[in-house]
């Protein structure tokens, strides 16, 4: 996957323009289109054909209007880049939900999963490095939610930040791997079952003495889920990163 970067246009106009503070011309008529507009067009197309089918002509013609004149709303797609990942952090959640700490395992694991969907359904999200986040509403509504999960547990302020960056990062590497099978899948042309099938007969011809652990465990992980079982690998990691969590959250009761 080739990476876009965020952040590369000028912060102060992104952050305008987020937050519905950027001033319109004061002369002229009525803009036709609005800048949610402008973005929520080209988050479609990126859906629908990835973060390299998105310019800003095709974000203006899918709105109608002119190329020129969607610099009048937003300066360049550098921003364009950053607006749209803010308009797609929604998360999938209609109402911020009210948590009960004595379930956080559950409410953890909603919150992880919901990040998941917004990858799965946003992949191109994953193309483009965001090491400066987006301080739009809808990314800061997506946080709040998510440390949310960890409100009431005892936890300090670092150590509910530390924790969402840490389920963060897991599903976001998860997530990338359903991504990157997808495209594997469309370039090659080859689902991983008809891949597998395909080089199974020459497998079959090699010496696996050298290698028993493997030997032992391939064919019982293969006859199981083949290359990988997606959903299963994600909940194992994830019931592991709570149990890590649950020692931690434990140790502050205590304390």
């Amino acid at each position: 996957m080739a990476e876009d970067i965020a952040g590369r246009g000028d912060p102060i106009r992104t952050l305008q323009l987020m937050w519905g503070r950027a001033e319109g011309p004061k002369r002229g008529p009525k803009a036709k289109v609005a800048v949610a507009d402008l973005v929520a067009a080209a988050v479609a197309i990126a859906d629908a054909e990835g973060i390299e089918a998105v310019s800003t002509r095709r974000v203006a013609e899918a709105v109608g209007i002119s190329p020129m004149s969607f610099y009048t709303h937003i300066p360049d797609k550098a921003v364009l880049l950053d607006l749209m990942l803010d308009g797609a952090a929604g998360l999938r959640i209609e109402e911020a939900p009210r948590f009960d700490p004595a379930q956080w395992r559950a409410n953890v694991t909603f919150v992880a999963s919901a990040f998941r969907e917004f990858y799965i359904t946003h992949p191109w999200v994953l193309q483009i490095s965001t090491h400066r986040p987006v301080l739009g509403p809808h990314t800061m509504r997506a946080y709040d939610i998510f440390l949310s999960a960890f409100e009431g547990l005892g936890l300090d302020e670092v150590e509910m930040d530390m924790s969402v960056t840490m389920v963060a990062n897991y599903v976001h590497g998860a997530a990338r791997d359903v991504a990157r099978s997808r495209m594997v899948k469309e370039q090659t042309g080859l689902s991983d079952d008809e891949w597998w099938y395909t080089i199974a007969p020459f497998l079959e011809t090699i010496d696996y003495t050298p290698y028993p652990v493997a030997a032992r465990v391939g064919p019982v992980v293969g006859e199981l889920y083949g290359l990988g079982d997606p959903d299963r690998a994600f909940n194992f990691g994830l019931e592991r990163i709570l149990d890590g969590l649950a020692i931690l959250i434990e140790g502050k009761a205590k304390a």
